[in-house]
């Protein structure tokens, strides 16, 4: 059996962080990502294939994507070397102070956090949007919010992305990867700028987005630390002398293996992280002292979009970050009801098509070749269609549990989430009646979807808690630096122990946190 000091498991904003923090101070290292590690030639956008996780079958099926639905709820998760760095919208935001008024232990307030969120902002090269770079999407943003009268709420929100203040929409052929200016980033890693191609929650062809693995991941492997993909943990055992015991399915192998370590860091993420404690307390028996806190107190962190529809206006959602801008209803002056409206872009799956074919190896010196990548720079699908988006404040109405499937009573191995749209309505309620308020007031239609208006169904990549922070093993799961209750050495580092809604994009509040607990690591 091999044996390492610190065990990691996940490389999303928890393990990433943990990671490089731990191997700069000379800790021996080893990270287990379930997914696969993506080079840029292999991303879904210009690949146009691995799309999807299968979590029944990830041995065959290892893609970008982890989509669960869970009836009322559904969650998108990323699968890779990166986390869920590799499909986030880029989005690096702090919460407003209000967010730490309560519901947090003691030791986290918004004043321990401060210089942890100027850390997580230098690794990933945050920016705003150039002036020069607003996307229709940004102007019809601040049109909207000034012909409310609520000019003062807008802003252009901080991304993850490097930009090429020279680059803008009037260049030829503006949108093609050529315009992309290759620069080195502190780690040593090759990335480019951005070139506004809408490709961010697929894979930016150029690298112009600044996902984990080439920030915080490559500098914890600069330092030592062994980043192993395709490696899914199934249970943790506690051993005599203090170690813990890991059970390790190698999805490219297919086989078994068994770790132990000194230390170990669950950061496989909200559902990752909750789904793992409870198979080793529920159905493996493993790590039966865990709180009965555990799986209690999720939050989809309110997230809702709203398709508009402009028949005169060119609102191109395919061109640019796929989120460029805010209006800031956080103060709660909405009937109390607090959410963030942002602007949703979405990737030009049709362009990114015909560009691949169009340089095929049989096509790419014919007329056909040639005319497949006119029509790809050119393509400009839903050209008139407004994707508002945001996030909200909601209540903690969600409780992951395992269950039993019909077909084998016998089993409690089901990962179930039973999630009370009540403790949403208001906040998400008040964030699509904005969607509309904002879209009538600047010309276009636009009709809530049925899919809440009728059945009260949500889909979130922003997923909140489930082994909640706390002061006491009765409230939650882990105290403030993510060390487990009862299990001294084995933490939960991710947004798993984020203990209620943020209201807005929570990347940067997750790093910080792990940034948070690593200040706090001794010996």
């Amino acid at each position: 059996m091999e044996s390492v000091n610190t065990l990691i498991i996940g490389s999303g904003f928890g393990g990433s962080v943990m990671a490089c923090r731990l191997a700069e101070r000379g800790e021996q290292v080893v990270v287990l990502e379930r997914g696969r590690r993506w080079r840029p030639q292999d991303y879904p956008s210009v690949s146009q294939d691995h799309w999807f996780w299968d979590e029944d079958e990830p041995e065959r099926q290892n893609g970008w994507l982890d989509f669960r639905y869970f009836g009322d709820m559904s969650i998108a998760l990323g699968a890779g070397v990166g986390g869920g760095s590799l499909i986030y919208a880029n989005v690096s935001i702090e919460p407003p102070p209000q967010v730490f008024e309560r519901g947090w232990p003691d030791a986290i307030t918004l004043a321990t956090l401060k210089p942890h969120f100027r850390t997580v902002g230098r690794m990933l090269n945050v920016q705003t949007l150039p002036d020069r770079q607003w996307t229709p999407r940004t102007r019809l943003m601040h049109e909207s919010a000034d012909l409310l009268g609520h000019g003062h709420r807008f802003r252009v929100v901080p991304q993850a992305v490097t930009f090429d203040p020279d680059w803008h929409a009037g260049l030829d052929d503006a949108f093609d990867y050529r315009h992309s200016k290759p620069w080195t980033n502190e780690q040593g890693q090759r990335q480019g700028t951005c070139v506004h191609c809408g490709n961010c929650d697929l894979g930016c062809p150029v690298q112009a987005k600044n996902t984990l693995d080439l920030n915080y991941l490559a500098r914890a492997e600069q330092k030592g630390a062994d980043v192993r993909p395709l490696q899914q943990v199934r249970w943790i055992r506690p051993m005599e002398g203090g170690d813990y015991e890991i059970g390790v399915r190698d999805l490219d192998a297919r086989a078994w293996r068994r770790l132990r370590a000194r230390r170990v860091i669950v950061a496989a993420g909200s559902v990752g992280s909750t789904e793992l404690l409870l198979r080793c307390r529920d159905q493996y028996k493993t790590l039966p002292r865990l709180s009965r806190a555990l799986g209690r107190g999720w939050t989809s962190n309110g997230d809702f979009m709203t398709p508009a529809f402009y028949p005169d206006r060119d609102i191109a959602p395919t061109r640019g970050p796929t989120i460029t801008s805010a209006i800031d209803y956080l103060d709660g002056s909405d009937g109390g009801a607090r959410y963030f409206v942002e602007d949703g872009g979405i990737p030009d799956l049709l362009g990114n098509w015909l560009d691949r074919a169009g340089r095929h190896p049989r096509l790419a010196r014919t007329r056909l070749g040639a005319a497949l990548l006119e029509y790809g720079r050119d393509s400009n699908p839903f050209a008139g269609m407004m994707l508002w988006f945001g996030q909200a404040i909601d209540g903690p109405g969600g409780r992951f549990s395992l269950g039993r499937r019909w077909y084998a009573p016998w089993k409690r191995d089901r990962l179930r989430l039973k999630w009370d749209y009540r403790f949403a309505e208001k906040a998400v309620q008040g964030l699509a009646d904005r969607h509309l308020r904002l879209t009538e007031a600047t010309g276009g239609r636009a009709m809530t979807p049925a899919t809440w208006r009728w059945f009260r169904n949500l889909v979130t990549p922003h997923p909140l808690g489930g082994c909640n922070m706390a002061n006491t093993v009765k409230q939650g799961v882990v105290n403030h630096a993510g060390e487990v209750f009862n299990y001294p050495g084995l933490f939960v580092v991710d947004g798993a122990t984020v203990p209620r809604a943020l209201g807005l994009n929570p990347s940067r509040t997750i790093a910080a946190l792990a940034e948070h607990a690593a200040e706090q690591w001794r010996g």
